[in-house]
């Protein structure tokens, strides 16, 4: 039986009187892809930023391999080593030149050498296929590049588990394809991964599970077959249709 990374039970998290998030319940197993699809405003980002305690959730618990973070003496920092996290936005420090960018919470954080961090970020740059751009700062990148990067970042620090939140949203299409051909191939090795996204040929492709959510709650989830070809829900099924128009 294969164990569980990630447990939600009734995860509920409000914005004043706006309850965003309206008991949350599901699992994702170590090295499973799980895709995460809905309709904007549905609390997809506010569960993966939960997830990482970017977010403190207003009750309910997650269970990270077993730990529960949402328990007032949980070692976040901790945590956030263990969980890789990419954003929309890529969140690269602009005055800092890629290798930099790579190597500062390893340093930081982990305590490794200036030589083992600079390594690692080799090798983790070689990973995305951007080895050669080590030393460029990231204004010199592409939008796809600088997601890369990004990426590289989180691997960077060994994590058990990588969240990604619309990876690809805030990119050119034609430089979509190269971020995902990176996520493909960390689903291929293994990684066990969160993904918030709108691209649903990588879920229909890539995704071991897909869930869909609306309004703070999963709707349904299921097989990438069975939710993206014949999903039981009106809800899912009038999504997709949008999808498919635009």
């Amino acid at each position: 039986m294969t164990a569980c990374a990630i447990q939600i039970n009734d995860l509920r998290k409000s914005f004043g009187q706006l309850e965003v998030l309206k008991g949350i319940d599901f699992e994702v197993a170590e090295q499973e892809v799980v895709c995460v699809i809905g309709p904007s405003g549905s609390g997809k980002s506010t569960l993966l930023r939960c997830v990482n305690r970017l977010e403190e959730p207003t009750s309910g618990t997650i269970l990270i391999e077993g730990v529960d973070i949402t328990d007032p003496d949980a070692d976040v920092d901790r945590l956030r080593t263990r969980i890789g996290m990419v954003f929309q936005s890529f969140n690269l420090f602009p005055h800092l030149n890629v290798l930099k960018n790579l190597t500062i919470a390893q340093t930081k954080v982990l305590k490794r050498s200036e030589e083992e961090a600079r390594e690692v970020a080799q090798a983790v740059m070689e990973r995305v296929g951007l080895l050669d751009k080590i030393d460029e700062y990231p204004i010199r990148l592409s939008g796809g590049q600088q997601q890369r990067v990004a990426i590289a970042r989180a691997l960077a620090m060994n994590p058990d588990m990588m969240l990604f939140d619309e990876p690809t949203s805030a990119l050119d299409p034609e430089l979509v394809g190269e971020v995902l051909d990176v996520m493909r191939g960390l689903a291929h090795d293994g990684m066990t991964m969160m993904v918030v996204t709108h691209e649903m040929s990588f879920a229909r492709e890539v995704a071991d599970r897909v869930v869909f959510m609306d309004d703070g709650v999963v709707v349904e989830e299921g097989s990438p077959n069975q939710m993206l070809t014949n999903p039981k829900a009106e809800r899912t099924r009038r999504f997709l249709r949008m999808v498919e128009e635009k």
